[in-house]
């Protein structure tokens, strides 16, 4: 689900932009791609973020969609804390995972669906979901054209600010919440890197 780093944060999920991205950010942060190790960690993150909305899908969905494409998933490490995640995988343009179900099938596709950025809730707001979506850019482009995600929780206008524009005309299940919205656009502007370290 589309996210960001506000209110609900999601990745293809979303949750809505908070305090000005210009706050320092504290340091010994680093994006790094997800191990085996972090499931539990990972997946208490999302029901956290998600549970209240509704829209927790569970470590067993979350795996499933981490195994169709681990060179395009990834962890905000800060210290011995995952503070946040993201999750893409190939998927046809205009269709999007079933919340309700693991994934049955891995795609083969020059487009990817960003199914989910979370940014943990005190970490909102200081621009690491902006960073999360210039790292997952920069991997996006060893492959990928586009990009698509729905956006849930109010989070359209921080991925349009990002280049993603909505398709109405793709309709979306009552498992992605009111007024969750498909989303697409080309690979967004990043620099390929290795992981990404600060402080």
């Amino acid at each position: 689900m589309g996210g960001s780093d506000g209110g609900g944060g999601g990745g293809g999920r979303g949750g809505s932009p908070g305090r000005s991205e210009r706050e320092r950010v504290p340091g010994g942060l680093r994006i790094r791609p997800l191990a085996e190790g972090d499931w539990p960690r990972v997946a208490a993150l999302e029901a956290e973020v998600y549970a209240p909305a509704g829209l927790s899908e569970g470590r067993e969905a979350l795996e499933s969609r981490g195994r169709a494409s681990p060179s395009t998933c990834f962890v905000l490490e800060a210290g011995d804390r995952i503070a946040g995640y993201v999750l893409a995988l190939p998927y046809p343009p205009s269709r999007y995972p079933d919340l309700e179900r693991p994934e049955e099938r891995s795609f083969t596709s020059s487009h990817l669906h960003l199914h989910d950025l979370v940014v943990a809730d005190d970490l909102r707001g200081r621009g690491l979901g902006s960073r999360l979506v210039r790292h997952l850019a920069a991997a996006a482009r060893q492959g990928y054209e586009e990009v698509s995600l729905v956006a849930v929780g109010g989070t359209e206008s921080f991925w349009a600010r990002h280049g993603f524009r909505p398709d109405r005309r793709v309709e979306l299940p009552a498992s992605y919440g009111e007024n969750a919205v498909y989303m697409s656009g080309p690979v967004p502007g990043g620099r390929p890197d290795g992981p990404e370290t600060e402080g």
